[in-house]
């Protein structure tokens, strides 16, 4: 099971809103085929298994593992419980159920009724962190919510900047970190700032430095005070602006209202959940991380801190959670914090 994981994380960014899915087939203790769902729309883990076999003779005494319960419905792929079933698997070994309600229990029904013997719920704890953005998005009815921000070693997030005044953005992390947290876009479904993180810093944010998909861009604008210069509004990709005024898309750029710009992160997380966002990193300003964890709307902190020191300068957040892992990159330490 812990090599379905391993294959499975290969999707990772390109397979949202699916889960990630690996699928190993064995016959007596050996692996004789594998697969990974590779990208949303396209072939599922099991059928990438089933059809990398040298000897499909083999499969009515192999056993199947898979690290999510095979779907049971027609969506863009016919059902894998279907496919398992024509080719008559011996043994299918399941991580975790599938909460989509299409699934929920039915493609194990099946497969069983069918004669074939079950085992599942192995290692669950594991593949349910490993598809966490999916359970979460099924289950809570919101997306996965990452925060991050980088901070001096003495807690500062920035200087105090004032739009127009000539200042850059201070740069506090290395540049192998950098490359880590474009890593780390590539894999969420959105990222989001603040009105003036944008203003500020003019951000792209997208994946420059590390190949991968571009998460959607989102930025909290109540009053619609950016400019339009901006990069994100000249760039020609994705943007959904959040503010209190209009709603209305123009090219690339969607303009979302919401009802109380003041109290925006649980309306922003339900906008998302209707449009099948199941995750989004949070990159700042300051008030925008605040607001999220006043509202205790997080599951995740990764908090970046570098040797630097400043002074002075806008204060970091303060999260209260269970220290996850600590690690160093570069000169810069990581840690991630769990909201549990």
């Amino acid at each position: 099971m812990r090599r379905c994981f391993e294959i499975a994380k290969q999707g990772a960014g390109s397979v949202a809103p699916n889960p990630m899915v690996g699928c190993v087939i064995t016959h007596n203790d050996k692996i004789i085929g594998e697969g990974y769902h590779q990208r949303y729309g396209e072939s599922h883990a099991e059928v990438m298994a089933i059809n990398s076999i040298a000897n499909p003779e083999l499969l009515p005494e192999a056993t199947l593992y898979v690290n999510l319960e095979p779907c049971a419905h027609h969506g863009k792929t016919p059902p894998c419980a279907d496919l398992i079933i024509e080719k008559k698997l011996k043994k299918v070994v399941v991580s975790n159920l599938d909460p989509y309600a299409e699934v929920a229990g039915k493609g194990l029904q099946r497969i069983r009724e069918a004669g074939i013997e079950i085992d599942f719920e192995v290692l669950e704890k594991e593949g349910r962190w490993l598809n966490r953005r999916f359970f979460t998005h099924h289950e809570e009815n919101r997306p996965y919510i990452i925060l991050k921000w980088a901070q001096t070693n003495d807690g500062f997030l920035d200087y105090h900047r004032q739009e127009d005044d000539g200042s850059e953005p201070l740069k506090i992390s290395g540049d192998e970190m950098n490359r880590v947290v474009h890593r780390w876009r590539s894999e969420e479904s959105s990222i989001l700032v603040g009105k003036n993180t944008a203003a500020l810093d003019n951000p792209s944010l997208t994946t420059r430095l590390w190949p991968g998909d571009d998460p959607l861009r989102l930025v909290i604008d109540p009053q619609l005070q950016l400019k339009d210069s901006l990069k994100m509004f000249q760039d020609g990709k994705p943007l959904w602006v959040f503010n209190a005024l209009k709603e209305y898309c123009e090219g690339e750029v969607c303009y979302v209202r919401i009802s109380d710009p003041e109290n925006f992160p649980l309306e922003i997380s339900r906008h998302l959940a209707q449009n099948t966002i199941q995750s989004v990193i949070i990159e700042g300003g300051s008030n925008t991380l605040n607001r999220f964890v006043s509202a205790n709307l997080w599951d995740e902190a990764r908090i970046i801190t570098s040797p630097m020191r400043i002074g002075s300068g806008i204060p970091t957040p303060e999260v209260t959670g269970k220290i996850f892992s600590s690690e160093m990159i570069g000169n810069d330490l990581l840690q991630v914090y769990l909201n549990e």
